[in-house]
C-alpha cells in the first residue's frame, strides 16, 4: 500500500529584481511559515547574489521540478522569472498556492501558539 504523506515540498515564487534586498524578507517569511506547517521548502531567496538573470532561473527551474507545490507571493506577476516558474509548474502540474495578502507574521503565531514570530 503507498504511503501518502502531507508533507509537501514547496518551492516559494515571487518578484525579487529591484526590489529592497530583492524582497528577501517576505521570501523567508513565507519559507518559515511554511515549514512552521511541516513542509520542505526550496527557497531561492537563499541563493547567492551577484549571479545573472539568467544564472538564477538555471538553478531555480530544477528546483521547482523537485517540488509538489509552487507557492506564490504576492504580486509574482510583476515578476518575469515568477510568471515562467509559474507556468513551468501548471505544465508540471504541481499544485499551486497564492499568499493573497496572508501575513506570515501573524500566521506563524497562530501556528507556533506562543505569540511570538521567530525569524
Amino acid at each position: 500500500m503507498a504511503r501518502i504523506s502531507l508533507r509537501k515540498k514547496v518551492y516559494i515564487a515571487g518578484p525579487m529584481t529591484g526590489l529592497i534586498d530583492c524582497n528577501r524578507p517576505e521570501f523567508h517569511a513565507a519559507a518559515d511559515c511554511q515549514r512552521a506547517l511541516g513542509h520542505v521548502v526550496l527557497n531561492p531567496a537563499t541563493l547567492p547574489d551577484d549571479l545573472t538573470e539568467p544564472e538564477y532561473m538555471s538553478i531555480c527551474m530544477p528546483m521547482l521540478m523537485c517540488c509538489d507545490r509552487i507557492y506564490l507571493l504576492d504580486n509574482w506577476a510583476s515578476s518575469d522569472g515568477a510568471k515562467a516558474e509559474y507556468a513551468l509548474a501548471k505544465k508540471l502540474g504541481l499544485e499551486i498556492v497564492f499568499q493573497e495578502g496572508i501575513d506570515h507574521e501573524v500566521a506563524l503565531i497562530g501556528l507556533r501558539g506562543d505569540g511570538e514570530a521567530h525569524y
